[in-house]
C-alpha cells in the first residue's frame, strides 16, 4: 500500500518549470543545429563590444570600470542576435507549410485581435485567408500563390464589407511572388499600417466578426507552424 501511495505521488507532481537559463540553451541548440557558426558570431559580437568598453576605459583612464561595465552590454548584444537567428530559423521551419501566416501574426503582441484559424480556405488548392483587427480596420492576409489568391481575398473582403461596411479593409498577400510579402515581414506590414479607429470602434468590429459564420476549413494535417516560433519569454531571460 505505501509503494501505491507512494507512486500516486510521483504521478500527480507537477512537472518542473523550466529555468530561463534551460529555455536560452533550447533556443542556442536549435539555432546552432541550423546555422552551426553561430557560435563564432556570439563570440566575435561579445568580445567585440567588450572591446569597445575597453578602449573607452583606456581613453578616459578608467579601464576596470568600462570593462566591468561593457561585460553585460556584450551579453545583451549577444542576446539580441541569438534571438534574431531564433527567429529567422523559426520562419524557415514553418514557411511553405499550411497556417505559417498564423505563426507570424501570433507574433503580434498589443492592439489586435487575431483569428488563429483561417477565415477562408479553398478547399481545393488549399489556400488560406486569414483576419486581424486593429485600429488599421481589417487586414486580410492571404497564403498561397499570387495568381490564385486574389479572387479568395476579394471573396471575403466582400464577405466582411457586408458586415461592417464604413471599416476601411486591407488585403495583404503573403508570400514569395511579385507583389506578395515575405512571411518574415508580414508581421511588421500589418503594424505599420496607418491607425483610423479607436479602441473602442476595434471592439466592436471584432464584436461583429466574430459573430459572423465562417465557411473556413480547420488547418490541413501536418506541422503545427504555431509551435515553432522561438520562446520569447526565453530570449527574454525570463
Amino acid at each position: 500500500m505505501a509503494k501505491n501511495t507512494s507512486a500516486d505521488a510521483d504521478a500527480t507532481k507537477k512537472p518542473k518549470k523550466k529555468r530561463w537559463y534551460h529555455q536560452i540553451w533550447e533556443v542556442f541548440q536549435m539555432v546552432r543545429r541550423a546555422q552551426p557558426l553561430i557560435v563564432l558570431w556570439l563570440l566575435l559580437v561579445f568580445v567585440g563590444v567588450v572591446a569597445v568598453g575597453v578602449a573607452a576605459g583606456l581613453l578616459f583612464d578608467q579601464v576596470l570600470y568600462f570593462s566591468l561595465l561593457s561585460v553585460p552590454f556584450g551579453a545583451l548584444a549577444a542576446m539580441f542576435i541569438l534571438a534574431r537567428r531564433a527567429e529567422t530559423v523559426a520562419y524557415a521551419r514553418i514557411e511553405g507549410e499550411p497556417g505559417a501566416v498564423s505563426a507570424a501574426l501570433g507574433t503580434i503582441r498589443r492592439g489586435w485581435n487575431i483569428q488563429e484559424e483561417p477565415v477562408a480556405v479553398d478547399p481545393r488548392t488549399q489556400d488560406m485567408v486569414f483576419r486581424a483587427v486593429g485600429r488599421p480596420g481589417v487586414v486580410l492576409i492571404s497564403e498561397g500563390p499570387a495568381h490564385r489568391v486574389p479572387k479568395l481575398l476579394e471573396a471575403e473582403r466582400k464577405r466582411v464589407s457586408r458586415v461592417i461596411p464604413n471599416v476601411p479593409i486591407i488585403l495583404v498577400q503573403c508570400g514569395s511572388g511579385e507583389g506578395q510579402i515575405p512571411l518574415t515581414k508580414i508581421a511588421n506590414k500589418v503594424r505599420r499600417q496607418k491607425a483610423t479607429l479607436t479602441r473602442n470602434e476595434v471592439a466592436e468590429v471584432s464584436k461583429r466578426l466574430r459573430a459572423l459564420r465562417s465557411n473556413a476549413l480547420p488547418i490541413p494535417k501536418g506541422v503545427d507552424p504555431r509551435r515553432a516560433r522561438p520562446d520569447r519569454k526565453g530570449m527574454r531571460g525570463r
